[in-house]
């Protein structure tokens, strides 16, 4: 890999999810020949979606939903991130019902700028008659527990709780995955890779190929980041890690491709002409080969 060496250790946000620290692991532990070195700070997606609306950091792990917001500022790498299929967000309610049955009711939400959420309204405008009642945010791992107990309605759950929300005892009133790739045959994207623009166009290649190296070094050695993955994932079990892995980090991980640009456009193009983000400007997904 062809490096750009900085004066200083790149600030880069990104979860402590397994996904998350799966990818990054080589490259966050200087395994990465030549790549930039990293000052990690780990931050749930709503607080790095608010660090690029900032300006803060030179790399995050963001929603896609945040990209009209933030695109003046920072490209999109077109790789390390999530995006697939079968790998949407769910909506969950304390007891079975019908989508019907939202209608004034009050949903947690792990981030109103989350990929989540944007799918979210998309569904229930066509889904909820007279919309939902209440949004409140949560961090991602506090919902499921707030709608086992009653104090939301409905959650609207990422990342592992897929594996998980049966047990709380909770019911799948939607899966929003299923919404999108039925309506448009897109994969679903969830979280992207932005690095500041300032950084030049050497080093965001850099990047790039630091991210890319270090995902398919994960795959090559799946053992060597799983001490660095279990200690990040929250007292989840093993085996749960595992299957989360298994689902966010794929292919598109590796490169974006046309499909996974295709889908991104899609979303954003689409949430745009429902007044839900800004449009975007021509040319703010191209990256710099």
């Amino acid at each position: 890999m062809t490096g750009a060496r900085t004066e200083r250790p790149l600030r880069i946000a990104y979860s402590p999810c397994p996904n998350d620290t799966f990818v990054f692991h080589a490259w966050s532990h200087g395994l990465v020949p030549g790549a930039p070195e990293l000052d990690v700070t780990f931050a749930d997606i709503d607080v790095t979606n608010g660090m690029a609306e900032r300006g803060e950091l030179d790399v995050l792990k963001v929603s896609y939903a945040v990209l009209p917001w933030v695109l003046d500022e920072y490209a999109l790498l077109p790789c390390g991130g999530a995006l697939g299929r079968g790998c949407g967000p769910l909506v969950l309610t304390r007891e079975p019902g019908a989508e019907a049955g939202l209608g004034g009711a009050t949903v947690a939400v792990p981030s109103e700028r989350s990929t989540a959420y944007l799918l979210f309204r998309l569904w229930a405008a066509e889904r909820v008659p007279g919309g939902v009642g209440k949004i409140v945010v949560l961090p991602f791992h506090e919902i499921m527990p707030a709608v086992r107990d009653g104090r939301v309605d409905a959650g609207l759950v990422i990342h592992e709780a897929r594996f998980t929300y049966q047990d709380y005892g909770l019911h799948r009133l939607a899966d929003l995955g299923e919404y999108w790739e039925g309506t448009t045959g897109l994969p679903i994207p969830l979280g992207a890779i932005i690095a500041r623009r300032s950084l030049g166009a050497p080093t965001l290649r850099a990047l790039a190929g630091a991210a890319r190296a270090s995902v398919r070094m994960a795959w090559e050695d799946p053992q060597a980041s799983r001490p660095y993955v279990l200690e990040h994932a929250q007292e989840m079990d093993p085996s749960v890690a595992d299957r989360h892995i298994g689902l966010y980090v794929n292919e598109f991980t590796a490169d974006l491709g046309e499909s996974g640009y295709a889908a991104v456009r899609g979303l954003l193009t689409r949430a745009a002409a429902e007044e839900l983000v800004p449009p975007l400007g021509p040319g703010a997904l191209d990256f710099v080969r």
